[in-house]
């Protein structure tokens, strides 16, 4: 059936500002992929033309499309969570759901948020990573979800992490890294993605110069496998992952 990636982000521009490379990086090597999004971001600061929050959702739901096809994303979806408030949603009905996708598209990867929130700390980011890594242990739960399809069990999931922190912001506290990806053979698509978030603009003026700086490398942890094993370091997210 061939390599399979998910990732699952919480707003519109996740995809591309955190998880760009990967997502790109596996595109380029014939790997299927997936982007999941709980919410459409209508709680942004940067609101381009929009004038109401729905008209944001509705224009961050359509450069969430084009961000994911500049990236080679095959297959994208997002949900109706409530942007800036997944911290007062069910956390197992967000499982739930992030279980039957899983037993559905059936990856042999998972990446999502780190349970510090990313580099912004945004608490809708550390949900994202909860309910991800449960569902992560969960689709192979004989005792979950039943009604949400056939069990199975991803071999690998990856928590981001970083190398470095953005000025005048809380520090994270992120894992210790086991993967570095080198992605400056697509740094520029990842570039490219960002700027079809054309309402968030301002934000990728202001971060510009930390991507120039840091921008061609991305730092995953290893958080789980089925396989017990040490902690070692790796440039592939795929490394020892078998194509069933």
């Amino acid at each position: 059936m061939g390599l399979r990636l998910l990732c699952v982000v919480a707003h519109p521009d996740d995809e591309c500002f955190a998880f760009g490379g990967a997502l790109a990086l596996a595109a380029a090597r014939g790997v299927e992929t997936s982007v999941i999004c709980l919410t459409d971001g209508q709680a942004a600061t940067h609101r381009g033309s929009a004038t109401s929050g729905k008209e944001l959702g509705a224009m961050r739901r359509a450069e969430f499309v084009a961000s994911c096809k500049v990236l080679g994303v095959a297959h994208y979806e997002l949900l109706d969570y409530q942007d800036a408030q997944l911290e007062f949603a069910n956390l197992s009905e967000v499982a739930g759901k992030l279980v039957a996708r899983i037993r559905s598209f059936r990856p042999q990867v998972v990446i999502t948020f780190g349970s510090d929130g990313g580099l912004n700390t945004h608490p809708d980011h550390t949900v994202v990573s909860a309910a991800t890594t449960a569902a992560f242990h969960w689709a192979a739960s004989a005792k979950r979800y039943l009604e949400h399809g056939e069990l199975y069990q991803p071999q690998r999931l990856y928590h981001l992490s970083t190398s470095y922190f953005l000025p005048d912001r809380p520090s994270p506290i992120p894992a210790p890294w086991t993967v570095t990806l080198d992605i400056s053979s697509v740094f520029e698509r990842k570039q490219e993605a960002f700027r079809a978030h054309a309402s968030q603009a301002p934000l990728m003026e202001r971060t510009k110069p930390i991507f120039e700086k840091y921008g061609n490398e991305e730092y995953y942890t290893l958080l789980a496998s089925p396989v017990p094993q040490p902690a070692r370091q790796s440039t592939d997210l795929f490394e020892g992952v078998a194509e069933i």
